[in-house]
């Protein structure tokens, strides 16, 4: 679908997209994902004092606490692969525009 987009914006303005504005289009559409997720991951959690993490509804009652602990242990190494992944892509994308600070 993406290939199709750029197509038709090669057509449209009749100039050539090269291969690496191609890739900083693709790149930064996979750093908008990855920061929306982050988001949601983020908000999900269960804080110190319970914040919106007592949305996922009764699940530590059902499953029991060390089934809660495990899922909130498995939201967290998520969220530090994901905000890793953020940070890098977000370095790259800088590199790859050539932005002088």
């Amino acid at each position: 679908m993406l290939f199709y987009f750029l197509l038709f914006l090669k057509e449209e303005r009749n100039c050539a997209i090269t291969h690496m504005q191609t890739l900083i289009i693709v790149l930064a559409i996979l750093d908008i994902l990855v920061c929306i997720s982050l988001v949601g991951l983020v908000v999900f959690q269960e804080g110190n004092s319970r914040g919106l993490g007592s949305i996922a509804g009764g699940a530590e009652t059902f499953f029991g606490k060390s089934k809660a602990r495990s899922i909130d242990e498995k939201l967290k190494r998520l969220t530090t692969a994901l905000a890793i992944t953020f940070g890098v892509l977000s370095m790259i994308l800088y590199v790859l525009t050539g932005r002088v600070a």
